[in-house]
């Protein structure tokens, strides 16, 4: 593969997203490595370096209080002998910062709150400095993280975004021409004696549908066959159901792409799985595909 590979460093403040901007560069092709201490962060180019090493793309997610003194010196380091390395800095306001640590109960690394008092908040040389509140904490990370923010090459502010606005600002900023995270689609069906499928995010029931079960030259067979198929799709019921059916799905599975969701599984279920369904969920695939869809079939149940 020609040219060296990239590193991206991921800093900021805690609570502005770190988390979200690694989990969307791993969705665009990045390996990406969560809390790695500053000084093994030459040994991570060492190894990316070597000869037939497979990795071209490496994100390196630094938090704040084990890295904060050498991180500065390890992006030195690093772009010193890489021509190809860039750091985003998050960063949010205080009052949204607050907010989201009450929202989800977590304490900030820095906040000596229901810490056993093992250094004061100024802290002598060499202890770790701890702040007695959160807005402190806050405020003390800026403070530690500000000689990280001047190296940064993108400073992104977080406080007017969601999770999904933070994703695709990440995923435009540091994805590859061609990227595009595709979400993996999947039809299957299932019979109901046998239970719903716990990863069906989409449930449909076809048991109002005549069961060919009762049609005796037809009982043999599975979905999958010809005469089966061409009974089920014939029935009136069907075409309604269907008629009904693709819209929706062509409505959704856009919204549900748009979402970030990784994985969608559209399931159709009859009494046994054999039958009803089987033919249906190949139906289904059939249009969705030709519609330019991306997606498998499989049945969970037809050989019962």
């Amino acid at each position: 593969m020609a040219g060296g590979p990239e590193f991206v460093i991921v800093a900021g403040s805690s609570g502005a997203g770190r988390s979200t901007a690694a989990n969307a560069l791993e969705d665009v092709g990045w390996f990406v490595i969560d809390n790695l201490p500053p000084h093994l962060i030459g040994d991570v180019a060492d190894m990316v370096a070597r000869p037939g090493s497979r990795l071209r793309r490496v994100a390196l997610v630094a938090g704040t209080r084990e890295y904060r003194e050498d991180l500065v010196t390890a992006i030195t380091q690093l772009r010193e002998r890489n021509s190809s390395v860039r750091v985003v800095y998050l960063d949010a306001p205080t009052d949204v910062l607050v907010r989201r640590y009450d929202d989800t109960r977590r304490r900030h690394p820095l906040h000596t709150a229901d810490l056993p008092a093992v250094a004061p908040v100024s802290g002598p040389s060499g202890a770790e400095p701890v702040a007695e509140s959160v807005v402190d904490a806050i405020e003390l990370e800026r403070e530690l993280l500000a000689d990280v923010r001047e190296t940064a090459d993108v400073v992104i502010d977080t406080g007017d975004l969601n999770v999904h606005e933070l994703r695709d600002r990440v995923r435009d900023e540091f994805g590859a021409p061609g990227d595009d995270p595709q979400m993996r689609t999947a039809v299957m069906s299932f019979g109901y004696k046998h239970g719903v499928p716990t990863e069906a995010d989409l449930v449909f029931d076809c048991r109002f549908l005549p069961n060919p079960h009762w049609v005796p030259e037809l009982r043999p067979y599975t979905g999958l066959h010809r005469g089966v198929r061409e009974w089920v799709l014939g029935q009136p019921a069907t075409g309604a159901f269907l008629g009904h059916l693709m819209p929706l799905l062509e409505a959704l599975l856009p919204c549900y792409r748009a979402e970030g969701k990784s994985y969608l599984t559209i399931a159709l279920g009859c009494t046994g799985g054999r039958h009803r369904s089987v033919a249906i969920a190949e139906e289904v695939t059939r249009l969705l595909a030709s519609a330019g869809h991306e997606l498998h079939c499989r049945h969970r149940d037809i050989a019962r």
